[in-house]
């Protein structure tokens, strides 16, 4: 009797003891590792991430069994942690060709032990590196058309091919019209000496009395075939992207398009607020971040399908805020490393790319394998006796070589520049007037950015001496920088060493870097403000990161929800469903409307009107510095790595409201409008302000 009253007292102990476990296990940052759709893992020893239990938990510790075919091949033991994301394999190297299965279980805050998790299957590649980034295959969506009268029409565009089912009176050919705009009824047909690159195609299909299924093919593009030109899987085959469809010489019974995209979970990220331009410009960017993704790297759009890191650091943010994915983006950042393109900004953009990577997902493998040529992509090699950086005065060929290029860098500031692409010498530049000398203001400040970001990249590597010495690099650099190109009596900053002109992005760029002290920065965001939106759409990344890191959240709303023709807004008024290149033909006339350059509010958004930036790498810590104007109310739900943070501010006659939520395992810093700052833990917070 006794024995028993012991057994049945333990029993209730050990159930509210181990009532939850861990969820959302990852193997190298990969949620569906299942075979055959799912990714291969191609490090042999990866890492492993997790969602800790409890709505209120910090992990104190955790233990992993890795099996092959119930064999144990390592068990951690209890190891004393909080870290829950990209915590390494140390058991022998994997085998290629393997299938592993592997489980987790914690102990939380309260001396909580959870049960341990369910088991994670995932498959080796044969050939194993010690590290390498996976990926996930391409998926192929079979999509209903919306309407099929007055012309087949699938909602939105998207890259695919297209699959018909006819109805033919007799043997014959059909002719297939697509397109990614639509003119009274009609497909847009390119106009004669057209050099716009929205898309049309015309096929002639065969058919056969009868109904009939019928595959329509596209023939390669050569624009876009290029030796430069990402190219697609062979199971894939060619795709273009449309969204309308007209058939002439037989009767449309069905339309599908095949839609191709990388792996895309549309209800991981929502916003929702009180101004439905703004609504809609997220939704607009947020798709965009799915259809973008047909080539299983982030390309420029589908003339050139190229990557660029500039395009790809706006994708991978965009991306990091629609859905908790890491592995495009650092896919494509490494593509860049060893096919760097020519802007010198670019260069310098791939550093910062690395950076996110690693905030975001906590992982610094990626860091470490890269760290000579991120270094190299610092441009400290094209540093003058001045101490700034020059891309005029000659670039070595050991240098090139440092950065996988056999050309020489150039500075671009925005693009385009005035007289190209048919515009007219002094008009339709995006570049604000930008005088360029051999000291630019805004390389310059970008190289100052990279080299902070660099020196906090060395700190996480153990690299102390080279942190230490990329540090006071910076911190001479600062000085010098406002030293040279600050005009104190304009309080602004001009483009150069060798002019007196100042412009938008001669002085957004600053501020963005953080060069501009407490003092300057009021005379600087005045003149911000005096130029409105003189730059590219993809430009405007730096400008809305500008105007929020200055404070002028009313001013960011006013431009994330304009409605003129430099507007976001204005890419769904011309018909796309897909952000463009620029802000409208009529600024760049060979634009893509398949652009996620275009996609900035995307990101914009959570991270700078919401507020939610990673603090510490992984999500460990978050800082929550919410900047939502003349909004009276504002929803999100932010996909991280260790969970979903959600927010809800609201805007009543005694003030506003903040609601958030901070899933398990991590903390946060909330910065309120009034400067106060509260430190919180993971549960659902009230804050009224």
């Amino acid at each position: 009797m006794k024995s028993r009253i012991l057994l049945t007292v333990l029993t209730a102990f050990l159930a509210v003891a181990c009532s939850e476990y861990p969820s959302g296990l990852r193997t190298d940052l990969m949620l569906d590792t299942s075979q055959p759709d799912g990714a291969l893992i191609r490090s042999a020893k990866p890492s492993f991430s997790w969602i800790v239990p409890g709505k209120e938990s910090l992990q104190t510790s955790y233990q992993i069994k890795l099996t092959n075919n119930r064999k144990v091949i390592w068990d951690s033991g209890w190891v004393e942690s909080g870290q829950s994301v990209s915590v390494l394999y140390e058991g022998k190297p994997l085998q290629g060709g393997t299938t592993y299965d592997w489980k987790v279980r914690v102990k939380t805050s309260g001396s909580k032990r959870s049960n341990w998790s369910a088991r994670k299957r995932f498959t080796t590649a044969k050939d194993l590196q010690d590290y390498e980034t996976a990926w996930y295959p391409l998926v192929q969506e079979r999509q209903k058309a919306v309407s099929l009268k007055p012309v087949i029409d699938f909602g939105r565009d998207a890259f695919g091919w297209l699959e018909l089912t006819l109805r033919a009176a007799d043997d014959g050919v059909a002719t297939v019209q697509l397109g990614e705009r639509i003119d009274n009824g009609k497909v847009w047909k390119l106009p004669e000496g057209s050099n716009s690159s929205v898309r049309y195609a015309r096929i002639d299909v065969p058919v056969s009395k009868g109904i009939h299924v019928y595959p329509v093919y596209f023939a390669p593009d050569r624009r876009n075939t290029g030796p430069s030109a990402v190219k697609l899987p062979a199971e894939v085959g060619v795709v273009m992207p449309f969204r309308y469809c007209e058939v002439s010489g037989a009767e449309v019974v069905d339309a599908r398009r095949i839609a191709v995209s990388y792996p895309f979970n549309p209800t991981a990220a929502t916003f929702e607020c009180s101004n439905d331009t703004l609504n809609q410009i997220w939704d607009l960017c947020h798709y965009s971040v799915k259809a973008t993704s047909f080539a299983g790297i982030y390309v420029d759009g589908d003339r050139e399908r190229i990557p660029y890191e500039y395009d790809a650091l706006i994708a991978q943010l965009c991306h990091y805020a629609s859905d908790s994915e890491y592995s495009l983006a650092r896919r494509t950042m490494e593509f860049l490393l060893r096919q760097p393109t020519w802007p010198t900004e670019w260069i310098l953009h791939e550093v910062l790319i690395a950076w996110n990577d690693y905030m975001f997902t906590g992982d610094p493998r990626a860091l470490a394998v890269h760290w000579d040529i991120l270094r190299a992509h610092g441009l400290e090699a094209l540093v003058q006796e001045n101490g700034f950086v020059s891309t005029t005065k000659g670039q070595s060929a050991e240098f090139l070589k440092s950065i996988n290029r056999s050309e020489a860098i150039r500075d671009i500031v925005d693009w385009p520049h005035s007289g190209i692409l048919g515009l007219q010498a002094g008009q339709g530049g995006e570049d604000d007037g930008y005088v360029y000398t051999d000291y630019n203001t805004v390389v310059n400040a970008l190289y100052y950015k990279v080299l902070c970001t660099l020196g906090k990249m060395a700190e996480v590597l153990g690299k102390d001496s080279e942190a230490t010495a990329l540090e006071a690099k910076a911190s001479a650099l600062r000085m010098a920088f406002n030293e040279t190109f600050f005009d104190a009596k304009r309080g602004v900053y001009f483009d150069g060493i060798g002019t007196d002109h100042a412009s938008l992005h001669g002085n957004m760029m600053p501020v963005w870097c953080g060069l501009v002290d407490e003092a300057r920065m009021p005379g600087v965001a005045e003149f911000i403000q005096s130029r409105g939106l003189r730059c590219s759409i993809f430009g405007a990344q730096v400008l809305m990161d500008a105007v929020y890191e200055a404070g002028l959240e009313d001013y960011g709303l006013s431009l994330l929800s304009s409605g003129d023709i430099r507007s976001w807004y204005n890419t769904i008024r011309t018909g796309s469903t897909i952000t463009i290149e620029a802000w409208d033909d009529s600024f760049k006339p060979n634009q893509d409307w398949n652009h996620i350059a275009g996609a900035a509010p995307g990101n914009i958004i959570p991270f700078r009107l919401m507020g939610v930036t990673p603090l510490e790498a992984g999500f460990a810590k978050v800082r929550i510095q919410p900047q939502t104007g003349s909004l009276t109310y504002a929803r999100m739900k932010l996909p991280t790595i260790r969970g979903a943070i959600a927010m809800d501010i609201t805007s009543s006659g005694q003030g506003r409201t903040m609601t958030v939520t901070i899933p398990a395992n991590m903390t946060a810093e909330i910065i309120l409008p009034d400067g106060e700052v509260q430190q919180t833990g993971p549960g659902t917070h009230r804050f009224n302000y």
